[in-house]
């Protein structure tokens, strides 16, 4: 395959792509019109490197056929650009070829390519939000129809492939496209030969010198890490020849692991190439399923495993279908990864959903459901992105129910996270969780094989701060619309129980009177905004409807002028006196949280948006305050860094929170924790800035001991 991709990768000349096509797959009568077609509209185009633009198309068919050797596919493959850039109608290939080939170049279309004269974008932000619309166009393109992102997928590849003609901004974006967007969907439709191909074109590309580095070092000891290889490969074919296997019933083959591999388990550990103990792996390749079980026997008591890193995905198969034993196994030559599996599994866990295709049936254990799941249509672009990659970049782990059915969640994945993942509804009203019969926190991070039961109340509770700790895109999707139509209910009727104080009427009939003045669709803004508010009080005070005039005469009696009253750290907008603010004990709002007022003895207390007992005095329409955060007050923070004892540390420390856009208000350093690090406390201020976000941003570079919200409600400083 490799030799096959460089070829594809290096083809110069129409005849010699058409050569690797005729390769992969038997040039049928309907495939050599699609070939005829393509090199006809693509005639006076031209790729930047000077080659002729069907080059592009028939490497793409080829890479196609290559996974799929399917007919109707490769043409479409022939075919993927002909409509966007010659304008030739998509009618004409229905009539030309077949219904399929039209659906399928017709999604291809809808994926709109980023030009090359657009790629290098201008700021991080814009090349996300790019990648996020082009990740969201290619998943909804293909809800339909898997085929469409198969073949994107061999388009991407071919275009990795041949990226060196493309100015070096370029290459950077696309490539961080593959990486954000494209690698990842391989890997969930478990194509991996696409993804680890994509990973390293892209690692090369973003990271050219970290690629150099492990390039350098697998060339240099290429012979000695080959030979290491054979010698254990050679063992093991002994152990399973000695253990009952005939030499013709089973395959042993072994690689180096691909290059983004060893960076990542470079990154997360914090080692250099020549500490990477695990660079080489096997496949066992038996007969059945058994055989699976029986080789892992006989490899296990041969060589010592690592039994934290033992998988078992033939018993419980990854949600794409794969299934395959992985264990780690010491050796004389080292540590060795080792993969069994069968013939059916290794086409499976080589060509993913394309197998159905290129082996007629592979498609047997393949589940697609996940790629309906990240049509999230009633996301912003940005929102969707963040919930589809917590589906698409994470490792994997099995949680079971006390029945022993399972569930596949993303690692570090929380007990409220299975709650959803059981049924929206169990997340939704989720109270707390049962972990091998011990009571938990729906927080509790679960590991792999955890039996959990699920214990829920009566009614559905909110877990909005909730959001950034939960892992799956179910569970992120679930609190946020849920939290989102609990914040519409308590601002529709917060706002009703603000005028209803400010006109000093019950909040029953200010409703009516916004229903007999023919409704108001905005009216929860009131509630949020002053303009707003003032916009309302208007509203009921110029009405000319008939109706709302019979209240005229009631209104007019409650009704005085309301003014802006700062106290302490909030802002009100009332015709009341308020004497002092109470902020409520059973939800301790801080500064910045979404904050609603009531009013009880001329005082103003205070609850959190979302506390439940304020939901209760909501709903039961008692009268309310118009109130906000005074923005004068900025929040305020207390950092503690722990920062190495050496030379300049704290000046680089300075400029980062310089650059977060921090204002430093207090600061104490010196204070030793080691012979080799002091503690530094800093206070600093931010119009914007969360502690997710300081902590985020310093998490790489600096080691963040702590981080206190200064702004809490109850200091009054």
């Amino acid at each position: 395959m490799t030799d096959f991709l460089e070829q594809a990768g290096q083809a110069k000349t129409v005849s010699v792509a058409k050569e690797l096509l005729a390769e992969q797959i038997e040039i049928t009568k309907a495939i050599d019109q699609a070939l005829d077609l393509a090199i006809e509209l693509h005639a006076d185009q031209y790729r930047i490197s000077g080659d002729p633009y069907v080059i592009h198309p028939i490497a793409v068919a080829a890479i196609t056929a290559s996974f799929s050797a399917d007919e109707t596919m490769v043409i479409a493959a022939l075919l993927h650009d002909v409509v966007e850039d010659t304008g030739y109608p998509v009618g004409k290939l229905e009539k030309l070829f077949s219904e399929d080939v039209r659906h399928i170049v017709e999604g291809l279309t809808k994926i709109v390519t980023i030009r090359d004269e657009n790629l290098a974008s201008s700021t991080p932000d814009d090349r996300i939000n790019s990648s996020a619309l082009s990740f969201r166009k290619m998943l909804i393109a293909s809800i339909e129809d898997v085929r469409v992102l198969i073949i994107k997928l061999c388009d991407r590849l071919h275009n990795m492939l041949t990226l060196d003609a493309l100015p070096p901004s370029k290459q950077q974006r696309i490539s961080e496209e593959t990486l954000l967007v494209y690698a990842p969907i391989a890997h969930r439709l478990g194509i991996s030969k696409i993804k680890n191909e994509l990973e390293d074109l892209s690692f090369k590309y973003i990271y050219p010198g970290e690629y150099q580095k492990i390039d350098e070092y697998i060339r240099s000891n290429d012979q000695s890490l080959h030979f290491q290889l054979n010698a254990f490969i050679e063992k093991v074919k002994n152990t399973l020849h000695q253990a009952g296997y005939h030499w013709e019933n089973f395959e042993v083959i072994g690689r180096v692991k691909h290059y983004y591999s060893i960076y990542l388990k470079m990154q997360r550990k914090g080692i250099e190439i020549d500490e990477v103990l695990d660079l080489l792996a096997i496949r066992i390749i038996v007969k059945d399923a058994l055989e699976c079980y029986e080789a892992l026997g006989a490899i296990h008591l041969e060589f010592t495993p690592l039994i934290s890193r033992f998988k078992d995905y033939i018993a419980l198969p990854k949600e794409n279908g794969y299934q395959t034993i992985h264990s780690t196994l010491f050796g004389d030559e080292g540590i060795v990864e080792a993969q069994i599996r069968t013939r059916q599994m290794h086409q499976l866990a080589e060509y993913g959903v394309a197998a159905h295709w290129k082996y007629k049936g592979g498609l047997e254990h393949v589940n697609l459901e996940w790629l309906k799941g990240l049509n999230y249509q009633n996301e912003s672009v940005e929102e969707f992105y963040e919930l589809a990659k917590s589906d698409l970049f994470s490792e994997e782990i099995s949680v079971f129910t006390p029945e022993g059915d399972y569930f596949t969640l993303p690692k570090d994945s929380v007990a409220l996270d299975f709650a959803y993942a059981i049924h929206s509804e169990i997340g939704e009203t989720a109270t707390g969780a049962l972990v091998h019969k011990e009571k938990a926190s729906l927080l509790t991070i679960l590991k792999n094989g955890d039996v959990v039961k699920i214990i829920t109340g009566g009614k559905p509770r909110m877990h909005c701060s909730w959001e950034n700790t939960v892992k799956t895109s179910k569970a992120k999707s679930g609190i946020r619309s849920q939290c989102r139509k609990r914040i519409r209910e308590v601002d529709e009727n917060s706002s009703y129980n603000i005028l209803a104080m400010l006109f000093a009427k019950p909040s029953s009939v200010i409703k009516d009177i916004v229903e007999e003045d023919g409704g108001d669709p905005s009216i929860a803004k009131a509630a949020v905004n002053l303009d707003a508010l003032k916009e309302k009080i208007n509203n009921i005070l110029q009405s000319q409807n008939i109706h709302v005039l019979r209240f005229w005469e009631l209104l007019k009696k409650g009704y005085k002028r309301p003014q802006v009253k700062d106290v302490e750290h909030i802002r009100f907008y009332t015709n009341k006196p308020i004497d002092g603010i109470v902020f409520d004990h059973c939800c301790h709002p801080k500064v910045g949280d979404d904050v609603v007022a009531f009013y009880k003895h001329s005082k103003a207390i205070i609850h959190h948006k979302l506390c439940m007992n304020a939901y209760d005095k909501i709903m039961a329409g008692e009268v309310m305050l118009f109130a906000q955060w005074n923005s004068n007050k900025m929040p305020q923070y207390r950092l503690i860094v722990s920062l190495p004892n050496q030379k300049g540390e704290l000046a680089k420390l300075l400029m980062k929170l310089s650059t977060m856009k921090l204002n430093i208000t207090g600061i104490e350093f010196g204070i030793s924790s080691s012979e080799s690090a002091e503690y530094c406390n800093i206070e600093v201020e931010s119009e914007s800035a969360k502690v997710s976000d300081i902590e985020n941003a310093l998490f790489k570079k600096f080691k963040l001991i702590d981080i206190v919200a200064l702004n809490d409600a109850y200091n009054h400083k």
